[in-house]
């Protein structure tokens, strides 16, 4: 089993910068690693995710630029640094894991989830 447990959340204004962690526990392995987020009354959506050497990275088409994720394997930690972030970007933010090699933005290829941390961007 893997546990994954998101920090890092809070308040901001437009135009500010936060940066999550996700840090993993349960297995030194994790492959992939990514983050969704829901904001309330949509659907969770894909952000970013991650392989283990941190060379291929991918991200959702409107959030290029923005956001970068990062790895640190030696803590087992995913970082998001969000910057210039907007009131749309208001949302909780899920780390996530796939027990394979899924390198998809569909939140039905990954296993294991984090809590959530809420992002919450005003205007």
């Amino acid at each position: 089993q893997v546990q994954l447990v998101e920090s890092g959340g809070g308040l901001v204004q437009a135009g500010g910068s936060l940066r999550l962690s996700c840090a993993a526990s349960g297995r030194t392995f994790i492959y992939i690693m990514g983050w969704f987020r829901q904001a309330p009354g949509k659907e969770r959506e894909f952000v970013a995710l991650i392989d283990w050497n941190g060379d291929r990275a991918r991200y959702a088409d409107s959030l290029k630029g923005r956001f970068t994720i990062s790895r640190d394997n030696a803590k087992n930690t995913v970082y998001l640094q969000m910057n210039s972030l907007e009131p749309e970007d208001t949302a909780v933010y899920y780390c996530a894991a796939p027990r394979g090699v899924y390198m998809g933005n569909s939140d039905r290829g990954y296993d294991y989830w984090g809590q959530g941390t809420q992002v919450t961007v005003s205007s």
